[in-house]
């Protein structure tokens, strides 16, 4: 019987990664830092970003995915393995967002590591949405919905509390004052969207990674690849948004920092080839921030940076024919 290529991939990354797990034994684990601080590990950037906003001094943060990576594909090399062998506790997002890292969360889980998937744990499945491809799975992308990411924060102010009881009127401080901040950039955005009437309010992305945000905010939201980036576009889903984008007049198509922008491109061409000049409306931060001397470093920061391309390039002041 001959084996999938996908399968022997899959084994070999297993066998790897136990292996590798197995090298960092209990007496590798370095533990607290030196300053007593907990000594915590992030996968995604939104997910680091938000330890430091609640551990602030008191939390060595370690993140895991820099700016513009995709989480959906990413592997875990010798070196993060390393740094979650030797981690207090490591915090991911769950629900199937770090796909290929599910098997090392399960190994630092039986060497009494704590893992903690934190948009799982924060979020009630009747708050969550559906995957239309994966019966009994959900969307991941939880943080485009800023009240559903200020749950979150609870639950890693919690998570933080029980670790360093010590600091824990500290991390209450610095949850509320997140809070408060979060509670005025989920009025921004209200606010910018009632800038664009409801017709013009339909976001069409490299993948579907905006669907808490069209749920919570009124806009219709369309990927060109599914949920997960590892799902291909093909022509029929090419043609579907093509003939969405000509029979509405859609003003302009987004792309994802942390995505290849060749699909968008493609429908932007086909687009054109049928006599309509729709825009590339800007770069959205989709599943990464962006590069942390920059506004869009933070989650606040990319959340704006979000919004404002979007309502911008949707008033469609960069609509014309096609030559």
């Amino acid at each position: 019987m001959t084996i999938p290529a996908e399968l022997k991939r899959l084994a070999k990354f297993i066998l790897t990664t136990a292996c590798l797990v197995a090298a960092c034994g209990p007496a590798d684990r370095a533990g607290r830092a030196p300053d007593g601080a907990v000594n915590a590990v992030a996968t995604t950037s939104m997910i680091a970003d938000l330890l430091r906003q609640i551990g602030a001094e008191h939390v060595e943060v370690t993140g895991l995915m820099g700016p513009g990576v995709d989480p959906h594909l990413y592997q875990a090399s010798a070196g993060d393995v390393t740094r979650m062998s030797e981690a207090d506790v490591i915090f991911y997002n769950g629900l199937h967002l770090e796909g290929k890292m599910v098997n090392v969360f399960e190994q630092m889980h039986r060497r009494n590591i704590r893992a903690v998937a934190v948009a799982e744990t924060a979020v009630p499945d009747d708050e969550l949405i559906e995957s239309p491809a994966f019966q009994g799975n959900y969307d991941p992308h939880v943080w485009f919905d800023v009240s559903l990411w200020m749950q979150v924060a609870e639950t890693v102010h919690d998570v933080l509390a029980e670790m360093d009881p010590e600091n824990a009127t500290n991390f209450q401080t610095n949850l509320q004052a997140y809070q408060d901040e979060l509670s005025s950039l989920d009025a921004y955005i209200r606010e910018k969207t009632a800038e664009l009437p409801e017709n013009r309010r339909v976001l069409i992305t490299s993948h579907d990674a905006f669907g808490y945000f069209g749920r919570a905010y009124g806009f219709e939201v369309y990927g060109l690849q599914g949920i997960s980036t590892a799902a291909e576009a093909g022509t029929a889903d090419v043609q579907a948004l093509v003939e969405l984008v000509v029979q509405r007049r859609i003003p302009a198509l987004f792309i994802e920092s942390s995505v290849s922008p060749k699909g968008i491109e493609a429908v932007r061409e086909a687009v054109r080839s049928r006599g309509f000049d729709v825009s590339i409306g800007g770069t959205l931060y989709g599943d990464a921030l962006g590069n942390p001397e920059t506004p869009a470093g933070t989650y606040a920061g990319m959340i704006r940076h979000n919004i404002d391309t979007i309502v911008s390039s949707l008033q469609g002041n960069h609509v014309a024919a096609a030559r």
